[in-house]
């Protein structure tokens, strides 16, 4: 039997911090751990988890990988108003 299917639309940073942060503890990894794998300091790790703004491209790949998590980007549905302050 299969993983159900996890999907999570993310328009602002903060949402990116909060999945990146509720994700890291529903595996049970530590902030170290992460660090570790994604060759960042513990420091850094909780500071981006606070200002998810400032994760480079890379890292975030990094990231994702540690997690588990695939990132896909899709345009956004033309019949859905999505508001400018959501970027």
């Amino acid at each position: 039997m299969s993983a159900p299917l996890f999907s999570q639309r993310l328009v602002t940073a903060p949402q990116l911090g909060q999945l990146l942060r509720t994700q890291r503890k529903s595996r049970k990894l530590t902030q170290s751990q992460i660090a570790q794998r994604v060759a960042l300091s513990q420091n850094r790790v909780s500071y981006l988890e606070k200002h998810p703004e400032d994760v480079s491209f890379g890292q975030l790949l990094s990231w994702c990988a540690v997690l588990g998590l695939e990132l896909h980007l899709q345009l956004p549905d033309p019949t859905k108003s999505t508001s400018v302050s959501e970027w």
